[in-house]
């Protein structure tokens, strides 16, 4: 299969965010945790690419989500400019760019798992129920072991992870973290669910 110009347009904005992301960083410890998984992403995808090519949404999404790590990554989730912006404009008491972070955390996934079961498992798009239950599930799961990094991290490195854990004093950020992947997972499905059909029937075709 011939490489696909519209891919090679995403590699290159995610690309040229990658290198921006990675100049002058707040600090290199957290810029590297906070970008690891957009590189385990595209050590995982680069190696498959032609053997199993995925949809252009799912493709757009990733590189939707690997930018809002690296800008989490350069600046650091509780000094994100977005952030800053949000908290002026709606009158948060925090910076929330890692709630966007955490949103997308479910948003996403749950379409890249989705894909896989339907393209890769008994599953497929007529399964109503175990189709989204296992795509959910699979979210939360991620985002719970994502939550014990951090934890553990922070535990290993002391205050050198603060930056990295982002709780900026709200003792309810783990469980509001999961809650807002499994919202993020839920509005994935339910917005994206027909296009998402449409751009996997468009892959499949020669």
């Amino acid at each position: 299969m011939k490489i696909n110009k519209y891919h090679i347009f995403l590699l290159c904005i995610v690309s040229a965010f990658f290198v921006w992301s990675a100049i002058n960083p707040h600090d290199y410890f957290t810029w590297l945790l906070e970008v690891f998984p957009a590189v385990v992403g595209a050590a995982i995808i680069f190696p498959t690419y032609r053997k199993f090519r995925l949809s252009n949404l799912m493709y757009t999404l990733i590189a939707i989500h690997a930018i809002i790590l690296m800008i989490g990554g350069h600046s650091t989730y509780a000094l994100a400019p977005v952030g800053e912006w949000m908290k002026q404009i709606f009158g948060f008491t925090r910076n929330n760019y890692d709630k966007i972070g955490h949103l997308a955390q479910g948003f996403m996934p749950a379409i890249y798992v989705r894909e896989v079961l339907i393209r890769k498992s008994p599953l497929t798009k007529h399964n109503s129920f175990w189709l989204p239950f296992i795509s959910i599930s699979v979210v939360l799961a991620a985002s719970a072991l994502y939550e014990l990094i951090e934890w553990w991290v922070s535990l290993a490195s002391g205050s050198a992870g603060d930056s990295f854990l982002g709780t900026q004093g709200y003792i309810w950020d783990t469980q509001s973290d999961m809650f807002l992947a499994l919202v993020g997972a839920l509005a994935g499905l339910l917005i994206l669910n027909k296009l998402h059909d449409r751009s996997m029937q468009k892959a499949a075709q020669p």
